[in-house]
């Protein structure tokens, strides 16, 4: 039996996760962490990472930013494996993660699905192919009117994961509306847009002359980043120090 805490349990992913675990017999949520608490969880609620007395093999982390220095403290000082959700996180908040991870293991990952890791991969093929024949490159993503962060993590890492592939780096464009010039053959245009309950959309739009090839991704429900979640939880448990990520479990 893998034993978690769940860090930001009453946010949507936290309960959607508190659900999924509540149904699954190889995991089990033995606290959760959130500012605010009504009683509505089978476990018992702490206010602050800090104040947390459970013993368990994982934290799993949906939260704000705000929060996750606080997080890496307690992981770091208890030896506690982190499966790192939260996005929007500042450089040094990632250098700190970097850190943290040569003392503890942990998995971060803009976003868990299976779905979404596969296309960082085949992304990869078809950036060796398309880019050197002269497609220009642009990421559109549409989120829920209450996402923080713009744009979306997933869509960074679908940038990166696309640059990884380029002899040289190509730069990311957020914002055209204040500049008038034609786009560069040497850039990836990254567009949010937020609005309604939409989970996430992501397009990778390969535009070349006279075709186009798009590679879509639909998330119709919270519960398949719960579910990648819960499995990297379970592949951490009594994982040696590092950093680790939703390509280790699947493999």
């Amino acid at each position: 039996m893998v034993k978690v805490i769940m860090h930001g349990c009453n946010g949507k992913m936290g309960q959607t996760i508190s659900s999924l675990i509540a149904a699954d017999e190889e995991i089990e949520i033995v606290a959760g962490v959130d500012a605010k608490d009504e009683g509505k969880n089978s476990y018992p609620v702490f206010s602050s990472i800090q104040e947390c007395t459970a013993v368990a093999d994982a934290v799993i982390d949906f939260s704000v930013a705000a929060a996750v220095d606080a997080l890496l403290d307690y992981c770091v000082e208890k030896k506690v494996p982190c499966v790192l959700c939260t996005t929007g996180l500042s450089e040094a908040q990632l250098e700190k993660v970097k850190e943290a991870s040569k003392q503890v293991a942990v998995l971060k990952s803009a976003n868990m699905s299976l779905g979404i890791n596969m296309l960082l991969k085949l992304l990869k093929e078809a950036a060796k192919t398309l880019a050197p024949a002269g497609f220009d490159i642009e990421i559109v993503e549409k989120h829920h009117n209450q996402k923080l962060d713009a744009p979306s993590g997933t869509a960074l890492a679908l940038a990166d994961s696309i640059n990884e592939e380029m002899e040289q780096a190509y730069a990311y464009v957020y914002d055209r509306s204040q500049v008038r010039q034609k786009r560069d053959a040497k850039e990836i245009g990254i567009s949010a847009v937020r609005g309604g309950t939409i989970v996430g959309d992501h397009d990778v739009i390969f535009a070349g002359a006279d075709e186009v090839v798009t590679f879509s991704h639909r998330a119709y429900s919270k519960a398949v980043f719960g579910k990648g979640a819960i499995q990297a939880a379970k592949f951490l448990k009594g994982k040696p120090a590092g950093m680790y990520d939703m390509a280790d479990v699947i493999g």
